[in-house]
């Protein structure tokens, strides 16, 4: 009997201790106050829905391209002539520059483009085009970092400098401000000639006098002109106010748009002869003496105009 009762003890506290171990395996261990948040349906504004494949959202291509890297600090050289070629996927083109020669320009975003005083896109350029181009060396190419197209002129209308004059055959041979190539021009018994608000006669188409010529119709193949005007002849002097829209100190040229009739004119001066106002920069007001010699226009004195004057 005690045995049992001894056996029956054992046993039970063999069974206590049992439960005890796994009551302590399996207890959660503290937490630190967690407080589980109420669930609620989702209400219209927290829904996201999908963006359909077919959706009118559109993402402009150019946000994804990043950002050009900023342009050499260098100074730019200015060069004249007319687009003989553009090729708008390679972003480049080739300018028979005045004087002879030709030279491949590429542009991209970075290019400023202007027609006269206002802003232009690529779209504005085209073969044929007169231009001047602000250009810089980008690594081995060469840049445009300004390109500035001439203001539309009449497809009758040209201006350029006599290279000679026929009377036997009434032939003016011509050199365009921009072009290389000798125009000819047929003159008739009933061409004009004036030289400012006079008429005059056609010994005044001396070689090296500067011309604007209006064209009529056509003969033979041959450009007949209907009006000459003599704009200036070797040795004259002219007097150039306006702003300076690019300078080339080393090859010593300016470009300016006259505040007279908002036109473009090239100025040259010799660097070594001329000494040169330090504030004379793009965009600066200025005043220029100038002789015409013939073949172009020489500037004999600079002024710039106080910043705000016009």
């Amino acid at each position: 009997m005690r045995r049992f009762v001894w056996c029956t003890t054992f046993s039970a506290l063999l069974a206590c201790m049992v439960v005890s171990r796994g009551l302590g395996q399996s207890t959660p261990q503290p937490t630190q106050n967690i407080v589980s948040a109420p669930t609620k349906s989702p209400s219209p504004v927290d829904t996201v829905e999908p963006i359909a494949e077919d959706s009118d959202a559109a993402i402009d291509p150019a946000s994804l391209l990043p950002d050009l890297p900023s342009l050499p600090p260098e100074k730019a050289s200015l060069i004249g002539g007319t687009i003989q070629k553009l090729d708008r996927v390679r972003d480049e083109i080739t300018v028979q520059v005045f004087g002879g020669g030709k030279i491949k320009i590429f542009f991209d975003p970075r290019t400023h483009i202007y027609l006269g005083t206002d802003k232009a896109s690529t779209s504005d350029l085209h073969r044929g085009d007169r231009i001047y181009v602000d250009t810089i060396l980008d690594g081995s190419l060469v840049f445009a970092k300004n390109i500035r197209l001439k203001n539309t002129v009449s497809a009758g209308l040209s201006q350029g400098v006599v290279t000679s004059y026929r009377s036997d055959r009434g032939e003016l041979v011509m050199r365009d401000i921009l072009s290389p190539r000798a125009l000819k021009v047929r003159l008739t018994t009933q061409t004009k000639i004036v030289h400012g608000d006079r008429a005059v006669g056609a010994a005044e188409l001396v070689s090296g006098t500067l011309v604007s010529v209006k064209f009529g119709p056509e003969e033979d193949g041959r450009a007949v002109a209907r009006e000459i005007s003599v704009l200036a002849v070797p040795g004259s002097s002219f007097t150039f106010a306006g702003r300076v829209t690019s300078i080339d100190l080393r090859l010593g040229l300016i470009v300016l748009t006259s505040s007279t009739d908002n036109k473009i004119y090239e100025i040259h001066f010799d660097p070594n002869l001329l000494s040169v106002d330090d504030n004379l920069r793009p965009d600066s007001n200025v005043t220029v003496q100038t002789r015409f010699d013939g073949s172009q226009y020489m500037a004999r004195s600079i002024t710039v105009k106080p910043s705000g004057q016009q």
